[in-house]
């Protein structure tokens, strides 16, 4: 049987909101099966838990956000999707993740430290079946026309892959990689996606922080580009990070499923809005999806009975 997985033990960070700028401590703790994963707001009078799920999406502007029952005047937990694909990455079922702010720390912009603290904290089987969702038929949105279209696609796939598209006509993110497919079966995650940072261009800083947004913002933990050229010193990390980036907070985003898929993903500009529509368009239809557990490994998909250590 493949068995669910959760932390051996507890583990922290601490660190700023991209968005916010506020300082904030995280703690991620092992949790029962059938848990999930749960976000503990513990700098409230009252602590309030806010469970990953599709309906608890409150906002999808520049970041994955949730909130109880998706009311997006209740307390909130925003920029989720980074923390999220290391979950995925590295096979998590259930964590409890209390922190001290609305917004989870960025970190280095990518979810390599996610993925640094799952893996310190270390992963164990627990006597629970896992439960995949497993996508029956093709689901899609498109969103508008022309240069503007956008799109995203899930359709069935014995496994779980997902391909990404970019197209920003800019000279820096031009002479990089613009497509890029990756395969959970490949067991690759932590060196092929889990490194790519965010990105964020230095014409649109002035609008962001007005609004409020990119406060904590940096070359640390952000690709800054200009009208020409990437301005980090240390240059990109892959030749394609701009496109693995996009799959990195695509699996995060797809993660808030609740169970891994098995599916194939495919989009076309896409981001967090349409990822979540997409998620909320194919819960939609019984029709379109099953629950699924594996009873003898050989019946799972290749990779996903190893997916949990990933050292």
């Amino acid at each position: 049987m493949i068995q669910q997985r959760t932390l051996k033990s507890l583990t922290r960070a601490v660190g700023v909101g991209v968005h916010s700028g506020q300082k904030v401590e995280l703690t991620l703790r092992p949790a029962p099966p059938d848990t999930g994963i749960v976000f503990r707001r513990t700098d409230l009078p009252v602590p309030v838990d806010i469970p990953v799920r599709p309906d608890t999406v409150s906002d999808t502007r520049m970041a994955t956000t949730i909130s109880p029952n998706g009311d997006p005047g209740a307390p909130k937990v925003q920029t989720i999707e980074h923390l999220l694909s290391a979950c995925a990455g590295l096979g998590l079922d259930n964590v409890y993740i209390d922190i001290t702010a609305e917004e989870v720390p960025i970190l280095d912009g990518s979810a390599a430290s996610f993925v640094f603290l799952l893996q310190s904290a270390g992963i164990q089987l627990q006597n629970a079946p896992k439960r995949f969702l497993r996508v029956k038929k093709p689901v899609e949105l498109r969103e508008g026309e022309g240069a503007s279209l956008k799109w995203a696609r899930l359709e069935p796939y014995h496994g779980y892959k997902l391909s990404f598209e970019i197209e920003f006509h800019h000279p820096a993110l031009d002479a990089t990689g613009q497509r890029h497919e990756f395969d959970f079966g490949s067991g690759r995650y932590k060196t092929d996606i889990a490194r790519a940072r965010t990105f964020g261009f230095t014409k649109d800083v002035e609008m962001m922080r007005s609004r409020g947004l990119g406060l904590g913002g940096s070359m640390d933990n952000v690709i800054v580009v200009d009208e020409y050229r990437v301005l980090n010193a240390d240059g990109l990390r892959y030749d394609d990070e701009f496109v693995k980036h996009k799959i990195l907070d695509a699996i995060g985003d797809m993660h808030v499923a609740g169970k891994p898929l098995l599916a194939s993903y495919t989009a076309f500009k896409g981001g967090h809005a349409l990822n979540n529509r997409l998620l909320r368009k194919l819960l939609a239809d019984s029709t379109a999806y099953e629950i699924v557990s594996f009873e003898r490994e050989s019946d799972a998909p290749r990779g996903f009975a190893e997916l949990a250590p990933a050292w």
